[in-house]
């Protein structure tokens, strides 16, 4: 039995540092099978405009670490941010959904793209 209370945030720290916790209470994660994770958040304005702020200068396709409840650090790919049009909300409130990536398998080298790369072929007929 884990005697350690878990965290009721969601924390995503990019490459240089810098972190944001999210409100789990406020959040609902869709994922796909490719691994696309839909994080939408509803928040109120200040929230949302923090978070707006915090991804301003985070690229596409950038590798950002995200931790859910303190379990641990997981590698993701920062893919976008949309404003979450079409739910009714009081005027105070803002829906974000933040767009992240994360790797079909767990072992790195069955995440390497083959397609467009060269191969190298060993003394033994495998490639690499």
């Amino acid at each position: 039995m884990i005697d350690e209370e878990f965290s009721n945030t969601i924390r995503i720290t990019l490459n240089g540092g810098n972190s944001i916790e999210l409100d789990q209470s406020r959040i609902h994660i869709r994922e796909n099978e490719n691994g696309l994770m839909a994080i939408s958040y509803v928040a109120p304005y200040f929230e949302a405009v923090d978070i707006e702020n915090f991804f301003d200068g985070v690229l596409t396709s950038e590798e950002v670490m995200m931790n859910i409840s303190d379990t641990g650090d997981v590698a993701v790919r920062f893919m976008g941010m949309v404003d979450g049009r079409g739910k009714e909300l009081p005027e105070n409130l803002e829906h974000r959904i933040i767009l992240l990536q994360e790797p079909v398998n767990l072992d790195p080298r069955e995440n390497i793209q083959l397609t467009g790369f060269s191969r190298f072929k060993l003394k033994d007929d495998t490639y690499y």
